[in-house]
């Protein structure tokens, strides 16, 4: 904790927690994609089985041979009892897209990985897919 000039630190936070700028920037994406996928649920949950949705920062340095440039996210089968998981990658989401632009691609990117993994076009597992903001 950084201190002021007479050692005491910071009297009280420049932002109450309650409000919205409170929160981190990977908190807001990682709102954004809980929002989504929830949406998603509501629909597809008795068909997808068991499937959890996740967020990393960047994905891996080494891209599946059919993936072409950066990844935006991807299905990751479950093994060994474990759900299979669809995972968006937050840095590259984030560079392409602006602050209003973003939850559309969010959830632009959730029903493809949804629909790969159902085998279902992604204007039917949303028909909201591809609609701008």
């Amino acid at each position: 904790m950084r201190r002021d000039a007479h050692g005491r630190g910071m009297r009280r936070p420049l932002l109450a927690v309650a409000l919205p700028g409170h929160r981190t920037r990977s908190e807001r994406f990682d709102e954004i994609v809980a929002d989504a996928s929830e949406r998603l649920a509501t629909r597809w949950s008795s068909q997808w089985g068991s499937l959890e949705f996740g967020v990393e920062d960047v994905p891996p340095s080494d891209p599946a041979p059919w993936e072409q440039g950066v990844p935006l996210g991807r299905v990751l089968p479950g093994e060994y009892g474990a759900p299979t998981r669809v995972v968006l990658y937050r840095r590259p989401v984030v560079q392409r897209a602006g602050e209003e632009e973003l939850p559309g691609l969010v959830r632009d990117i959730l029903a493809e990985q949804v629909g790969h993994l159902l085998s279902i076009r992604p204007d039917e597992i949303d028909p909201d897919y591809g609609a701008a903001e």
